[in-house]
């Protein structure tokens, strides 16, 4: 009997992205770039994926679909912008923060204007003398609210395949023993006492390390980045 060419299998993009969305995470990353190969077949198929998906937790998947999505000027990109003005995420604020141009920011890839809001909703957060001095004290840190110090981190560990975030600084941290000293290489931060905006200082996307941004101000030392990675809130995303 002769035997013909080796058959090719090639799964369906429904089969590809529902392998995408229940993979473990080693798998995930690498259906990752399948999933970006396919954004073709795939992004139609998103918007109604989307509507069924848990909005509320901090899964790096959704987000990603979402940046694929959104990555054309098209009908599909109008559609959701207008079913999703504020953003696909659901995040909360306990002090009245409109998080919305920071999750547009994050889903179109602005990392840079991404990182600026953040730093001005923290000074919001702190309060109105924060906002007036132009940075935060470590001793404001403790009061902020639980709740939109969890959608600041959700909204960054969403939108950043899961690779920034304070969550993600924090467990870097954390394996490493809390030392400090360590910790900034990890983060591609040249040393705590640097901070400065200058270009190159800082890399603006995801192949920056991991944990790189958000940036937090170390002129001070560490005793503002200890602060925030000690709240609470942060804690418990952590350990949980």
């Amino acid at each position: 009997m002769l035997s013909g060419p080796p058959v090719t299998t090639t799964v369906s993009a429904d089969q590809l992205l529902e392998r995408f969305l229940n993979a473990n995470l080693r798998q995930r990353r690498s259906l990752l770039a399948q999933v970006q190969q396919r954004g073709q077949e795939l992004r139609p198929l998103l918007a109604e994926q989307l509507d069924r998906l848990d909005a509320t937790g901090d899964d790096w998947a959704p987000g990603a679909l979402v940046q694929l999505l959104v990555a054309e000027s098209d009908a599909l990109a109008e559609a959701f912008w207008q079913r999703y003005p504020d953003g696909w995420l659901a995040v909360s604020s306990a002090q009245g923060v409109d998080y919305a141009p920071l999750q547009r920011a994050l889903i179109n890839g602005q990392f840079e204007e991404a990182d600026r809001l953040t730093s001005a909703h923290l000074r919001q957060l702190a309060g109105a003398d924060a906002e007036t001095r132009g940075y935060v004290y470590y001793s404001e840190v403790p009061p902020m609210a639980a709740a939109d110090l969890e959608s600041l981190d959700r909204l960054w560990v969403v939108y950043s395949q899961g690779r920034f975030g304070f969550s993600v600084q924090l467990r870097l941290l954390r394996s490493l023993a809390g030392r400090w000293d360590q910790l900034w290489p990890r983060l591609g931060w040249k040393q705590a006492g640097v901070w400065t905006r200058y270009p190159n200082a800082f890399t603006w996307s995801l192949e920056a390390p991991e944990g790189h941004l958000p940036l937090v101000n170390q002129l001070r030392g560490v005793r503002l980045m200890d602060a925030l990675l000690s709240h609470p809130a942060l804690q418990r995303r952590v350990s949980a």
